[in-house]
């Protein structure tokens, strides 16, 4: 089997025979980030090497993670910067009290298993239309002694958000696109009475973060958050590499900027 490095080797010695592969700005960035992903990979294969795949620090820090994600940048996730822009929001969700919370495109449980750690009184409903992420976060629940408060499910429909009427719910949604269509309060007017974290993609579903604040500005206070450069504590064998590495450590794999809104009930004000 070929390594990683052979892979992208091959990749890009690929471009080059097929034409001159970077003479426009869309090429060049295709070859930066096939480079980049490479580099990242192997960070994170070096963070294993030294740590096993635990995560270093932040709110999930301590959590046995995996060695490979269902998508995105894992050497960020075992770093504990993934998303880190989210950090205090979640602290601020979890000190007031929740009982559960939708997790619409968990992946392969960062969020789902995470957030089970950090909250031991909350049930976690965590969703993936694909098979492999909901295996791999059912491993990841039993891995980390949650697997009795992660409940698995396959596709969420809107009207689904009527079986948690009532319930002091948080509701986190990141599924490239689809939120527009999960986030239909008219199917879902229980939506109404939810806190909500919304990854938008405006990427692949143009003007979803204007259709989302538009929706749901009746009902809730809305927050637009915006990805920042990270600055963290790196473990000491880190240091000596070169400050390209410590980007490349952080970087999430965004193709461009998708925004979270961060949406709380106008109720709770």
């Amino acid at each position: 089997m070929a390594t990683i490095s052979e892979n992208v080797g091959a990749t890009l010695t690929r471009m080059v025979l097929e034409g001159q592969p970077f003479d426009s700005m869309n090429k060049l960035n295709d070859g930066l980030r096939l480079l980049a992903k490479w580099r990242s990979v192997v960070i994170a294969n070096t963070y294993i090497a030294h740590h096993g795949p635990v995560i270093y620090q932040g709110p999930f820090g301590g959590m046995t993670y995996l060695a490979e994600t269902s998508e995105g940048a894992l050497a960020a996730r075992l770093l504990g910067t993934y998303e880190s822009e989210l950090h205090p929001h979640l602290a601020r969700f979890s000190a007031e009290g929740l009982d559960c919370v939708i997790d619409v495109g968990c992946a392969e449980g960062y969020y789902a298993v995470g957030l089970a750690r950090m909250m031991p009184g909350i049930t976690v409903y965590a969703y993936d239309i694909d098979p492999a992420a909901r295996t791999a976060c059912k491993d990841l629940a039993e891995k980390n002694g949650v697997s009795d408060r992660v409940i698995i499910g396959e596709k969420f429909e809107p009207a689904d958000f009527q079986a948690f009427e009532g319930r002091k719910c948080l509701v986190m949604v990141d599924t490239e696109g689809a939120e527009v269509d999960i986030l239909d309060i008219e199917q879902g007017p229980a939506l109404a009475g939810m806190s909500i974290i919304v990854e938008t993609h405006n990427v692949f579903r143009r003007g979803a973060l204007p259709t989302l604040h538009e929706r749901f500005e009746a009902t809730h206070d809305i927050e637009r958050v915006d990805a920042q450069l990270k600055s963290i504590v790196l473990p000491e064998w880190f240091r000596g590499l070169p400050p390209l590495d410590h980007l490349l450590a952080t970087w999430e794999w965004r193709m461009s900027p998708t925004p979270w809104l961060i949406m709380r009930p106008k109720s709770e004000a």
